[in-house]
């Protein structure tokens, strides 16, 4: 089945031209999803093609209309349900969203632009609402791209092996362990020996213990989310010790 994401936007050339790189790139040319951007302008009925107005009761910048985002919608019978708008007040994102997205045969996502949406385009014609994180951005393109970059990596198919997106940081509620390539020695650095061994059972412990060390490390809330630290995780992390940190440069 291939995945069909629409995006509802103002820049659509921004993201036609990521999606033809890359893992989304190589995913598409083999049948893994398709992306389908609406121009939000092209549904407005002046000569300016506006798509912004003044906010009621004041105050600083523009508001995105509610009607051409509906009239855009309404239009095209084929867009892909949920229509997930892409806001500050969302619930956040996350690996389990992405994997949520994943499993639906599509999903639209709607870029704000500006101050945000008339809410009445929300209430009517959105389904969910998703934030990327608690910062802003001039508009909602790049967290469209992050979404599809993270809900198309989990879609079988779409990487050269798929138990790379297992592996990956959060697919277990863990950060991934740390990666080494050649040199095996690199200005005094050496690779940690249980890599060069070749015993790969004790190779898939050592990255588990260090996986659990470096998310108690940096993310203590996701060991707490995932419940706290079991017996077996215990036992791992006391068979290999975590690494010492790195020298940081400057």
């Amino acid at each position: 089945m291939t995945l069909r994401v629409d995006v509802l936007t103002l820049f659509p050339e921004a993201l036609a031209q990521y999606a033809t790189t890359s893992v989304l790139g190589r995913a598409s040319e083999r049948g893994v999803w398709e992306l389908h951007l609406h121009d939000i302008r092209d549904a407005t009925a002046d000569v300016h093609r506006t798509v912004d107005d003044t906010p009621f009761g004041g105050g600083a910048g523009m508001v995105l209309r509610a009607e051409p985002i509906l009239a855009t919608i309404e239009r095209d019978p084929a867009i892909a349900r949920p229509v997930v708008a892409l806001t500050p007040s969302g619930r956040p994102f996350s690996q389990a969203v992405a994997r949520e997205l994943s499993e639906l045969a599509g999903f639209t996502l709607l870029c704000g632009r500006y101050e945000g949406f008339d809410q009445r385009a929300l209430d009517l014609a959105c389904d969910d609402e998703i934030s990327l994180g608690d910062f802003v951005l001039a508009g909602g393109e790049l967290a469209a791209l992050c979404v599809i970059e993270a809900v198309v990596r989990l879609l079988p198919g779409a990487l050269g092996n798929d138990e790379s997106s297992v592996e990956e940081s959060f697919g277990e509620g863990l950060l991934e362990y740390p990666h080494y390539t050649q040199p095996a020695t690199l200005r005094g650095a050496q690779v940690p020996e249980v890599l060069r061994s070749g015993d790969h059972a004790r190779i898939a412990r050592w990255r588990r213990a260090q996986a659990l060390w470096r998310t108690l490390e940096r993310r203590p809330d996701l060991i707490e989310r995932r419940g706290g630290l079991s017996a077996a995780d215990e036992a791992i992390m006391g068979e290999f010790p975590a690494l010492e940190g790195p020298r940081r440069s400057g």
